[in-house]
């Protein structure tokens, strides 16, 4: 399940990625994401993946993607930080984050909530 809420005071979309976390899921948040024009176009986004369990394979991430890449364009930037905990999520995490380069995306692993908030404080996105 994935379960998200903007904090108008932060400016930071909350996504909770809980239980079983499926491709189609996965999809269907990005696609929320992208349709959601509420949201500031500079997004930043943090990603609380730590109680979760991919049910995706490696071949889905292409998939993963596609779907983020259509979202960015309608966004001067995203930056994404995701908080994960057990080795299959920080493996899915690492090849995603290779596939996903792109100049108005940045996206970054942690295994703490603080970290990922920080990091989402202090990073600024250059072009």
């Amino acid at each position: 399940m994935v379960i998200t809420k903007f904090d108008k005071d932060t400016g930071i979309l909350r996504s909770c990625f809980e239980g079983n976390v499926t491709l189609e899921e996965i999809i269907e948040y990005i696609d929320a994401t992208r349709k959601n024009i509420s949201y500031p176009r500079r997004l930043k986004i943090l990603t609380e993946a730590d109680n979760a369990e991919f049910d995706f394979n490696p071949d889905d991430l292409l998939a993963i993607v596609e779907a983020n890449n259509k979202s960015i364009e309608k966004y001067e930037y995203i930056i994404d930080a995701i908080i994960v905990s057990d080795s299959k999520a920080t493996a899915l995490s690492m090849l995603y984050q290779e596939f996903s380069k792109n100049k108005k995306y940045r996206f970054n692993i942690f295994s703490t909530k603080e970290a990922a908030s920080e990091w989402l404080k202090k990073i600024q996105f250059y072009t």
